[in-house]
């Protein structure tokens, strides 16, 4: 996709790899529409000149508040970046009921939502693309989150069967699965992680060359070894 002129609706645009996201791609010549829930994030995201839909997804209320924000605009790009980890490991302590149901909802719900209350849009649209955010531990799951991990594998799913549904019409479904990116959601987790600018980088290379995938990173590396032996993959990835 030639993304430039292109109108780009960015969910989780104020922060992390999602504000990287937003200035490279408006760097490429497209329009962008980003949410954002903290008023300190998006104040300094409306000073960069972006445009911001004050939203919380990780409850029903986001999406409409999304769709609201809209106003019935068409975008050409959905970009369902916004996600979240809740603490669930029961070695440490039990998990929180409220904390897991955000995740569920920011995670899984909120992007199904958008999904489908914009369909038809992006149908009306000449060329149209849907990118969902997932992650490396979409294909082989670690102990310490599993409520991410499963999260994440869910909307791994329904990317797959979505492109299948949508082969043959103008609307191209992409996800991009990074590693572990230097975020402010992953301080104080593990080294070596890849910068967002990067993480990007890989991103909207794969929008560009019309990838199915975007294996981001050393997913690269897991995802050849889950090529060849899952079992080793699930095998090496669960000792985290």
């Amino acid at each position: 996709m030639n993304l430039q002129g292109k109108t780009i609706l960015l969910t989780g645009g104020t922060d992390g790899i999602g504000l990287r996201l937003a200035r490279q791609l408006r760097g490429k010549g497209a329009l962008l529409i980003v949410t954002g829930r903290t008023p300190e994030r998006i104040a300094a995201a409306q000073a960069e000149g972006f445009e911001v839909i004050a939203a919380d997804l990780a409850g029903p209320e986001g999406a409409e508040a999304v769709i609201a924000g809209l106003a019935g605009r068409p975008i050409d790009v959905l970009i369902n970046n916004a996600g979240m980890g809740a603490a669930h490991d029961f070695r440490e302590a039990p998990p929180l009921e409220a904390d897991d149901e955000r995740t569920l909802w920011l995670n899984v719900h909120a992007p199904i939502r958008l999904i489908g209350r914009l369909m038809d849009t992006l149908r009306a649209r000449p060329e149209a693309m849907i990118v969902n955010v997932t992650s490396g531990l979409a294909i082989a799951p670690n102990a310490g989150s599993p409520l991410y991990c499963a999260t994440k594998a869910a909307l791994r799913s329904y990317s797959m069967a979505l492109r299948a549904q949508l082969k043959g019409t103008g609307i191209h479904v992409l996800e991009a699965m990074p590693p572990l990116v230097d975020t402010a959601m992953t301080a104080g987790r593990g080294s070596n992680k890849l910068s967002p600018e990067e993480c990007a980088r890989q991103i909207i290379s794969a929008m560009e060359s019309g990838k199915d995938e975007a294996n981001v990173g050393m997913v690269k590396v897991l995802r050849a070894v889950y090529s060849v032996s899952p079992a080793l993959a699930r095998s090496i990835m669960l000792r985290f």
